[in-house]
């Protein structure tokens, strides 16, 4: 199990009380914005490093279209891997043992402080 995989079922889990149609899709959601707000400052990490080093490797309009293809490639995955027989073993495993807790706050605020940093990247270009 992956970090992301216990943050969904925590997501999962606190949401299932209080909406409990929509807990998988929040759950959801929130996992691919997380990963998708660490791919953003990857890339602008990559992209202030890389021209630092005066390296003319891929164009801007490119660069935006490649982490659009690899956000939604992101997104589909984990609507994939989260809707169907892995969710249920997930269940299934972390029922049966203590579920770590985990601060709503911080799991929420992670996405926002990655992006947040990603666009001080990019003003460092």
């Amino acid at each position: 199990m992956t970090i992301f995989d216990s943050y969904f079922f925590f997501i999962f889990s606190y949401f299932k009380t209080r909406y409990k149609q929509k807990a998988n899709t929040i759950a959801l959601c929130y996992v691919s914005f997380l990963q998708i707000s660490i791919l953003f400052l990857t890339g602008c990490f990559l992209a202030a490093f890389l021209t630092q080093m005066h390296a003319n490797t891929v164009s801007q309009d490119k660069a935006y279209i490649l982490f659009v293809m690899l956000s939604l490639g992101l997104h589909f995955k984990n609507w994939i891997q989260y809707h169907g027989k892995k969710r249920k073993v997930m269940n299934a495993k972390f029922s049966k043992k203590k579920m770590p807790k985990y601060n709503l706050l911080l799991l929420f605020s992670l996405p926002v402080v990655c992006i947040i940093m990603g666009f001080l990247l990019l003003q460092a270009i």
